[in-house]
């Protein structure tokens, strides 16, 4: 498997505090002067204890920070890139397998190969069982997560303005022209004072048309910052939004996409619960589903993935205190917390994920939010399956990162979170790639007699699965008062036979490209 981030890497310092400085207090020393574009009477009074004796002159934003991404670029772009990979490369999605891994690998391929020359059909036994066993053991984890979660009870009467603090939304964009116009009006119609919103609108330097269309439309409103992202290492959104991170000034700091809509009050919710929860409690994921749920059978069914996903199974991953991989979009961070474990892995495809499990590693918790993000459903099939298969092979690089040392897992999450990695992390793969041969063999069998216990196991397997999947997607819906979806839960066998083939397509990326993101296309379903 290629090794490309570890081919290309070169040392580089990292960010220094004093350059970190300049980002967040918006300043630049210059000679006996101190540049500065936060004229506030705070931020004087701190530029002239920090600089005694030299003289603070106001310019515009643009232009301080126009010289400070000259200056800083490389420095920047190194950190965005490889930063997480040059302090803790044990959980950096930059080597695809270590050596450890591989060697695990050689050896399983070589058992294998014996045992199809000396005993093919113990193989297959074998096979099937760890793969029936497997794919219930899931199945009846989430089923028990949909038990045990619970609507939130909240978190008491949101913050007056007053006492709100700054807070960032980054907001990765590339090739979003056409849906600029209806983003900048979700982001203007949140419940927040404007003087405390610090939106960066994160947007390739490749960019042009959108970069164009961004600074027209934003032109004049103090709430929007436009970083541009040069060209460098994976085009992927962690690697965008690590490198708008040097820039962000909130408190709190949350990750909207460019199709999204989320409830007007999600800030003051945001800040609320987290005033409410421990300092442990680093992140706290909002809900997510869609507003073109209706469109078609393929975003009903998506709608029911993510009402089960988002209303169901997190919440009973946060009722029981073990590590939650987050979703793409609405995860609301401690801006502290997110620079020092170094922002999102560069070349992880599902960085939420993965950033939510190494959260749990390093000792800090993840909350659910009770505020829902609207975003677009993907109307047709290949769009649903290029993202899809980009999912599932971020959550196979999820799983390979953080079972290289298994012991420091089970010794950091403890038993129920390093079991739970397994049936909801691994589970969710091996949901994907274990249904095909599992649906051969109980056809096999039911054509041509059944012959071992193993076979009549898969059969078995099968039946209870697809039993429990069809019980969650009809009640799924029924926390939103979605009644109408919830029939179309009889045919999430079908659904989950296509997630099947995204699973197998993601596998052989992971081979073949393992970096490499699949755009989704927003825009096509207006809001």
């Amino acid at each position: 498997m290629p090794d490309v981030a570890h081919a290309i890497l070169q040392p580089a310092p990292a960010l220094q505090e004093a350059e970190a400085l300049c980002l967040t207090r918006l300043f630049l020393p210059c000679g006996s002067l101190i540049l500065t574009a936060d004229p506030s009477a705070e931020n004087r009074a701190w530029l002239a204890a920090r600089f005694p004796g030299r003289r603070i002159v106001t310019v515009s934003r643009a232009c301080l920070l126009a010289r400070l991404r000259d200056r800083l670029a490389p420095v920047l772009m190194e950190e965005a890139v490889f930063g997480l990979a040059r302090r803790t490369p044990e959980l950096s999605a930059s080597r695809v397998l270590t050596a450890g891994q591989r060697l695990l690998a050689v050896g399983l391929a070589a058992g294998a190969l014996l045992f199809l020359w000396r005993d093919p059909t113990l193989l297959m036994r074998l096979l099937l069982a760890f793969l029936s066993i497997a794919f219930v053991a899931s199945g009846l984890f989430r089923t028990a997560l949909a038990f045990l979660s619970a609507p939130s009870a909240g978190d008491g009467p949101l913050p007056a303005d007053m006492a709100l603090p700054r807070y960032t939304i980054l907001v990765p964009l590339y090739r979003e022209a056409a849906v600029l116009p209806a983003l900048l009006a979700a982001m203007r119609a949140l419940d927040y004072p404007p003087a405390k919103l610090d939106i960066k609108l994160v947007v390739e330097a490749d960019d042009t048309e959108t970069y164009a269309a961004a600074g027209a439309l934003a032109r004049g409103d103090s709430r929007f910052e436009i970083v541009p992202v040069p060209a460098g290492g994976p085009r992927t959104k962690p690697k965008a939004v690590n490198y708008a991170l040097a820039f962000a000034r909130g408190e709190y700091l949350v990750i909207y996409d460019a199709e999204d809509r989320p409830e007007p009050d999600q800030l003051k919710k945001a800040v609320a619960r987290f005033r409410g929860l421990p300092r442990a409690t680093a992140c706290l994921q909002a809900r997510l589903n869609f507003y073109n749920a209706e469109q078609n059978w393929l975003t009903k069914m998506f709608a029911l993935d993510y009402a089960q996903w988002f209303d169901m199974l997190l919440p009973g991953l946060d009722r029981i205190g073990v590590p939650m991989p987050l979703g793409g979009t609405s995860n609301h961070f401690r801006t502290a917390v997110l620079r020092d474990i170094g922002g999102w892995d560069a070349f992880n495809v599902t960085e939420d994920a993965d950033i939510g499990i190494r959260l749990s590693q390093l000792g800090y918790r993840v909350a659910m939010l009770d505020s829902t993000t609207f975003e677009e459903a993907p109307v047709a099939a290949g769009a649903w399956l290029r993202q899809r298969s980009r999912w599932l092979k971020g959550y196979m690089q999820t799983w390979l990162v953080h079972m290289r040392d298994p012991l420091a897992l089970l010794r950091r999450t403890g038993i129920l979170g390093f079991l739970a990695f397994q049936l909801f992390i691994g589970g969710g793969v091996m949901f994907a790639l274990a249904n095909p041969p599992l649906w051969i063999a109980f056809l096999a069998g039911l054509l041509f007699g059944w012959h071992a216990g193993a076979e009549a196991m898969s059969g078995a397997s099968l039946v209870v699965n697809n039993l429990l999947l069809t019980y969650l997607a009809m009640m799924s819906p029924r926390r939103r008062g979605w009644v109408g979806l919830a029939p179309y839960g009889l045919t999430v066998v079908a659904y989950w036979g296509m997630v099947s083939v995204a699973g197998y397509r993601g596998l052989a990326q992971l081979v073949t490209r393992p970096f490499f993101w699949e755009k989704t296309m927003h825009g096509v379903t207006p809001p």
